[in-house]
């Protein structure tokens, strides 16, 4: 194994181990002879097992985090840009559907400094998607009758449950998903007809 690979394979190992045996049940030894690594050589990449759980999510979240930046930057109307940010966000957490779903099951695990390191990150996220809706309250597209926690929430209990019910074998692909979710979203975001 080359040196450049050992960090990506144990994040590998990692998060199959803890998919089939659980969290609590894999033990760090197991994940270094899954490996094929020394202890040495996991502990030079992380420095615990709730470190291996937190960098799970903290993958999903970093490449979350650029693409929101990224589709934001391309200066597009509003309901065209949170159509593209729900879309993108539903087709990363379908690409990464195995960690999403170790992370959810696990999270409670965390230590308590890495758990407040998850929120915090999602906050971030957040604050930039409760922008978008600001914005379009303000030009008339998002409805005004509902608090903005409620709408923000109502989005992203989807990519949460994504593991509970979607398979990539079966007949959506991620795209359709992603495109069939943020309709649906979006439907609920227009404001209600008078009368």
């Amino acid at each position: 194994m080359k040196t450049l690979n050992i960090k990506e394979q144990l994040a590998r190992t990692s998060v199959e181990l803890f998919a089939t045996q659980g969290y609590a049940r894999t033990s760090v030894q197991q994940i270094v002879d899954a490996a094929g690594v020394t202890k040495g050589a996991l502990y030079h990449y992380f420095s615990s097992k709730d470190d291996l759980l937190f960098d799970i999510y903290d993958r999903i979240l970093t490449v979350q985090h650029e693409r929101l930046t990224e589709i934001i930057a391309r200066g597009l109307p509003v309901t065209e840009t949170i159509r593209l940010v729900c879309e993108d966000l539903i087709i990363t957490s379908i690409e990464r559907i195995r960690e999403g779903a170790v992370f959810f099951r696990s999270q409670h695990m965390l230590s308590e400094d890495r758990l407040e390191e998850v929120k915090r990150r999602r906050r971030e996220y957040n604050e930039v998607f409760t922008g978008l809706l600001r914005r379009g309250r303000a030009e008339g597209s998002v409805r005004t009758d509902m608090p903005l926690p409620v709408l923000v929430a109502n989005f992203f209990s989807d990519p949460h449950y994504l593991a509970y019910w979607y398979s990539p074998d079966g007949s959506l692909s991620k795209e359709e998903v992603a495109a069939q979710l943020t309709e649906l979203y979006l439907a609920g975001l227009r404001p209600p007809r008078n009368g």
